[in-house]
C-alpha cells in the first residue's frame, strides 16, 4: 500500500510539475469519492481522508452515531470505539471515526490515479487558454499535425492545438503533416474539451503583424502603419506614415533592392503588397490609392446624406490599369481610404458632361456660360471617333474642361447640402427631445401600422415626425400609409409638443427682500471691521471690560482735566449729537463690535426731545454723559463719554473721536 500511494504521488510530480498541495487536495477528493462509491454512502455523511505520505499510511473517517447496540454499521459506531478518537464522546453524540474498509488500498490507488489525471486535464486546459487568450492577435508558429477539406490541426506550446479553418487559409496554398506554419490566433473559445484557438493567414492583423517584424522602424514607431486592404492570395494594399521628418516609410518598408517586402510576400506565398504613403488630403491620397495608374484628377463628392464618394479621371490608356482585374484595385483602393471611387476616362467623362449639358435644365445657365469650350469639345469627340490622334494641347484643354464643370457640380452640392442641413436643424427645434424616447401609442393610428412604421426604422414619435418633414416619400412607401394617413402623421407632428410632458423650468430663487435700514446697518458693520482691524494692529488695554488703545488713553487724560471746569448746555449738545450718529459711541469689547444694532445709532425722537427739554442726566442712558469738548492740543472738536467705575467715586473719561 505504502508502494502504491507513494509511487503514484511522486510520479505526478516529477511528469506534471504541478503543486504538492493540488495533488492532495485531488488525492483526498478521489479517496472520498472511492469510499462513497464502495459502501454505497449517503451524501449527506461527512466523510474525511487523512494520508500520511511518509509512511505510505491512509484512513477514511465518518461521521456516525454512538449508540449501545449498533443497527447500521455505515451511520453507527459504539461509544468504546468512539472514545478512541474522541475522549469526550458520549451516547447520542455524532463523531468522527475511522471507517477505512479492508483491502481498500488498491481501489482508491486506481480511483486517485484517475481523479489525478482528470485534475491534470483540467489545470493543463486552464494555462492553455490564460496562455493564448493573451496571444489574440499576435503571430505564433505550430506544427502541422493534420490536414483534410475543412482546415488544418496545428499543435502549439503547451501541448494545445489550434484549428485552422479553410476559410482562414490563403487561397491556393497547401501543407503537409509537420510542416511548419506561422498564423495569426484569431479566436480563442473555452470549451469542456479544452481550449479551441483559431488560426489565421488571412487576417488583414496578419499582414500587419509581418510588416512589424520585418521593418524596425514600424516595430519602434518612426513608421506607422494608416491602414490596410487586402485579398488574401492576390493583392494588398498598405498605407504608411512616417511619425519623424526626413523619413521615407515607402523606401523603409520596401527596403534595400526591396528585400524587406519580398520576404512578406514569400510569406504570403506570392501575394502582391503596394506601399503607399499616406496623405491627410482625401484627393492626394485617392490618387495614390490607385496606383500604379496615373491620375488626372479627383474630385469628391459628399451627398446629403453623408455618403462619401470620389470621381477619379484617368487617361484612356491607364483605364483598365485603374480598375484593375475583376475590379480589384479599385475595390482594394476604396477600402484603404473609406470613399466610394467612380473612375473614368477623360473622353468617358466628356462624353457624360456633353449629354447633360444638352438635356438637363439645373446645367443651362452653365451650358451658355461654356458655349465655346462646349463647341470644342465635340470637335475632340468626332476626331476621337475617326480615330484620330489628339494631341497633347487637346488633352489639356478638356481636363481644364472637365476640371471647371467638376468645381460647378461640386458647389451646387454642397449648396444643396447647406440647405438640407439648415432644414433639418429647423425640423429638429421643431419637436421635442422628449418625443424621440416616446412610442407611437399616442398617434392614434392602427397597431398594423405602428409595427410597419417600426419596421422601417422609425420607432420613436420623434423619428416618424421627423421623416414626415424631410422624407415624406418615405413615409408613403410604407404599406397602408396613403395621404389621408400621411395627413395624420402630420397633425400628429403638430400636437406633438403638446402631447411630450414638458421638463419644470427652474424657478430662479427669489431674492431677498431689503429691510428697513439695511444700507445703514451694512454701515455698521463695515465701520465695526474697520474698528476691529485697527485695535488688532495697536497696543490694546483691557480695564474693568473696556477696551482702550495706548492713543486713546492719553487723550482720555487730556481730556480728564478739561471736563473738571467744562460745561456744556443742553441746546449745544443737541446740536453736536447729530454729526455723530454714524459714528460708534463706544467699544466695550470684540464680541459687542458685531452685535451692534441700528438703534444704537440712531437715537428714538423721544431722546431727541428729552435732550431739548434739559433732561441729560437720565439713568441708563448713555447719551445724557456725552459732552462735546474743543480740545486744544488736538485743534478739534471731540465727542467726550463719561463713566463711573464701580471701584472709584469720580468718573473717568473715554473719548471718542
Amino acid at each position: 500500500m505504502k508502494n502504491e500511494f507513494v509511487l503514484a504521488f511522486n510520479e505526478v510530480l516529477e511528469d506534471k510539475g504541478l503543486p504538492k498541495d493540488t495533488i492532495l487536495e485531488a488525492l483526498s477528493a478521489a479517496m472520498v469519492s472511492a469510499y462513497r462509491k464502495s459502501v454505497n454512502a449517503s451524501a449527506a455523511q461527512k466523510i474525511e481522508a487523512e494520508m500520511d505520505l511518509e509512511n505510505g499510511e491512509f484512513r477514511i473517517l465518518a461521521e456516525k452515531e454512538v449508540v449501545e447496540s449498533i443497527q447500521s454499521p455505515l451511520t453507527e459506531t459504539t461509544l468504546e470505539f468512539a472514545k478512541k478518537f474522541n475522549s469526550d464522546a458520549a451516547l447520542g453524540d455524532i463523531v468522527m471515526v475511522d471507517s477505512t474498509p479492508e483491502n481498500f488500498g488498491r481501489v482508491a490507488a486506481q480511483t486517485a490515479r484517475q481523479a489525478i489525471q482528470t485534475r491534470i486535464r483540467m489545470a493543463e486546459h486552464s494555462a492553455q487558454y490564460e496562455f493564448y487568450e493573451k496571444q489574440i492577435g499576435e503571430i505564433i508558429s505550430g506544427i502541422v499535425q493534420a490536414a483534410n477539406s475543412r482546415g488544418l490541426t496545428i499543435g502549439l506550446e503547451l501541448k494545445a492545438e489550434g484549428s485552422m479553418p479553410r476559410r482562414e487559409m490563403i487561397p491556393h496554398e497547401h501543407f503537409r503533416i509537420h510542416d511548419r506554419v506561422r498564423a495569426l490566433v484569431a479566436e480563442v473559445k473555452e470549451t469542456g474539451r479544452g481550449p479551441q484557438i483559431i488560426l489565421s493567414r488571412t487576417h488583414r492583423d496578419f499582414l500587419r503583424r509581418l510588416l512589424e517584424n520585418e521593418v524596425p522602424e514600424i516595430f519602434h514607431g518612426v513608421v506607422e502603419i494608416r491602414s490596410i486592404a487586402r485579398e488574401p492570395g492576390f493583392r494588398a494594399k498598405v498605407a504608411v506614415s512616417a511619425a519623424q521628418k526626413g523619413i521615407d516609410p515607402v523606401g523603409a518598408c520596401v527596403g534595400m533592392r526591396g528585400v524587406r517586402i519580398q520576404a512578406i510576400v514569400r510569406e504570403l506565398h506570392g501575394e502582391k503588397i503596394d506601399v503607399i504613403e499616406w496623405n491627410p488630403s482625401p484627393t492626394e491620397f485617392i490618387a495614390k490609392a490607385i496606383s500604379p495608374a496615373r491620375v488626372i484628377s479627383v474630385y469628391l463628392h459628399e451627398s446629403i446624406k453623408g455618403a462619401k464618394n470620389a470621381l477619379v479621371i484617368v487617361p484612356e490608356d491607364q483605364l483598365s490599369l485603374a480598375i484593375g482585374k475583376d475590379g480589384q484595385n479599385a475595390r482594394l483602393a476604396a477600402k484603404l481610404t473609406g470613399w466610394r471611387i467612380d473612375i473614368k476616362s477623360l473622353i468617358e467623362s466628356i462624353s457624360d458632361w456633353l449629354f447633360t449639358l444638352k438635356n438637363e435644365e439645373a446645367f443651362k445657365q452653365l451650358a451658355e456660360q461654356e458655349a465655346e469650350a462646349i463647341i470644342k469639345a465635340e470637335e475632340v469627340m468626332e476626331r476621337k471617333e475617326e480615330g484620330r490622334i489628339l494631341s497633347n494641347d487637346e488633352y489639356d484643354l478638356m481636363a481644364q474642361f472637365i476640371d471647371r464643370l467638376e468645381k460647378y457640380s461640386s458647389e451646387k452640392r454642397a449648396e444643396k447640402r447647406a440647405a438640407y442641413l439648415d432644414k433639418r436643424k429647423e425640423a429638429m427645434d421643431s419637436i421635442p427631445s422628449a418625443a424621440f424616447d416616446m412610442d407611437l401609442s399616442e398617434s392614434e393610428l392602427s397597431d398594423s401600422l405602428i409595427e410597419s412604421i417600426n419596421e422601417a426604422g422609425m420607432n420613436s414619435a420623434g423619428k416618424l415626425v421627423l421623416t414626415a418633414k424631410m422624407e415624406p416619400d418615405k413615409i408613403l412607401d410604407i404599406d397602408g400609409i396613403g395621404p389621408k394617413t400621411f395627413e395624420k402623421i402630420e397633425e400628429f407632428g403638430e400636437r406633438l409638443p403638446e402631447l411630450v410632458p414638458q421638463e419644470p423650468e427652474e424657478e430662479p430663487e427669489p431674492e431677498a427682500e431689503p429691510l428697513d435700514q439695511d444700507a445703514e446697518q451694512v454701515k455698521t458693520k463695515e465701520t465695526a471691521t474697520e474698528t476691529e482691524e485697527k485695535l488688532e494692529d495697536e497696543t490694546v488695554h483691557i480695564e474693568d471690560g473696556t477696551v482702550q488703545t495706548e492713543e486713546e488713553t492719553a487723550q482720555d487724560e487730556a481730556i480728564t482735566e478739561q471736563s473738571e471746569t467744562t460745561e456744556e448746555t443742553g441746546e449745544e449738545e443737541e446740536e453736536s449729537e447729530q454729526p455723530e450718529k454714524e459714528k460708534i459711541e463706544s467699544v466695550k469689547s470684540f464680541e459687542e463690535l458685531f452685535k451692534l444694532e441700528l438703534e444704537d445709532l440712531e437715537p428714538e425722537p423721544e431722546d431727541l426731545e428729552q435732550k431739548s427739554s434739559g433732561n441729560k442726566k437720565k439713568a441708563g442712558s448713555s447719551k445724557k454723559s456725552r459732552r462735546i469738548v474743543y480740545d486744544e492740543d488736538l485743534g478739534m472738536t471731540i465727542s467726550k463719554k463719561e463713566h463711573k467705575r464701580d471701584d472709584e467715586e469720580d468718573w473717568s473719561d473715554w473719548v471718542d473721536i
